[in-house]
């Protein structure tokens, strides 16, 4: 097939899990890595040294930049963006600048070059929004379901997932860097949880948006979740180390669990099994109809989160750290 693929923050992690899926598929011709990192560029494409994969330079904030790398574009996988929590609260406007603004952007190309279907990544953070990060990756979601209900032949679908494990700024590659060194575990909250998520489950969930989605979907997966105590226990009996651990407290901007789906959402959701779909509110722009129509929520309904989310035990964790590397 001709097909021509677009990865948004093509050199950062998924968007090099996702090039690597696709790298050998005779579903796509080309595949387009579009960043603004010229040095990472260079070194994935010495690595690659593959005619398939073509580098474009440019930042999403640019709308021009992003409109001619979009030009005869089929796909495109949208995964730019300010990720980190502390970087994000110190420059919250940097972060509305590329998260929602440059999904503006992109979204805008998309529609204006005809493009077949554009997934969006998103985060459990903009749930229950409280640091800068994950109000700009709300105010993202927002745009990509408003810009859905009007895109044409561009169909526009979400997906939201929790943070990925040992990727750049999470606490286990930190940990385990702590252990090497000797050096004491530092952890805000041991009885904090956080859903236990690989890369490749991320990069399963925007496969399985990719070829499920409808127009202004957001899509979740069903996450298990660990304590970050027992995390740090798991990697110490992993590298058999006896360092100790320190209690330095909660960070700013910083929750004691993670909420994938609000209630509000989980009403209006489907289960899709291992999934699941929030359907856009596509209700016209009738504003009466906000005031006259509404939902009862169930009283004993709660939110999906990683406090109540399936516990991962010391067995499975282990096995988890270990498929992603963590190894003695």
């Amino acid at each position: 097939m001709n097909n021509i693929l677009l990865i948004t923050g093509g050199t950062g992690s998924f968007g090099r899990a996702v090039l690597y899926k696709f790298i050998n598929s005779d579903s796509y011709s080309e595949i387009r890595i579009f960043s603004r990192d010229e040095k990472k560029q260079d070194d994935l494409r010495n690595e690659l040294n593959n005619s398939k994969i073509k580098f474009y330079i440019g930042d999403v904030r640019d709308y021009n930049s992003i409109n001619k790398a979009m030009l005869n574009v089929d796909y495109v996988f949208h995964a730019a963006a300010l990720k980190q929590v502390p970087s994000c609260e110190f420059f919250p406007l940097e972060a509305t600048k590329t998260n929602v603004l440059g999904t503006q952007n992109v979204l805008d190309a998309a529609i204006a070059n005809k493009v077949k279907k554009v997934i969006c990544l998103s985060t459990d953070k903009a749930a229950y929004p409280i640091n800068a990060m994950g109000i700009s990756k709300a105010m993202m979601e927002k745009i990509m379901v408003a810009k859905s209900r009007n895109s044409g032949d561009t169909t526009i679908v979400g997906t939201r997932y929790g943070n990925v494990m040992a990727s750049r700024g999470s606490v286990i590659p930190l940990f385990h860097e702590q252990i090497i060194n000797n050096e004491p575990i530092t952890i805000t909250d041991p009885n904090m949880t956080r859903f236990m998520m690989t890369l490749g489950d991320a990069v399963e969930l925007v496969l399985y948006a990719f070829e499920n989605g409808n127009s202004g979907d957001i899509f979740v997966q069903k996450s298990p979740a660990s304590t970050i105590g027992e995390l740090a226990v798991a990697l110490k009996k992993i590298f058999n180390s006896n360092v100790p651990v320190t209690i330095i407290g909660t960070r700013h901007a910083e929750k004691l669990y993670e909420t994938l789906l609000s209630k509000e959402e989980l009403l209006l959701s489907e289960d899709l099994g291992d999934y699941y779909r929030i359907k856009a509110d596509n209700r016209d722009l009738n504003y009466n109809k906000y005031f006259i129509e509404g939902i009862n929520i169930a009283p004993t309904l709660d939110d999906y989160h990683s406090h109540n989310t399936r516990r991962l035990n010391e067995l499975e964790l282990t096995n988890l750290l270990e498929k992603i590397g963590y190894k003695a």
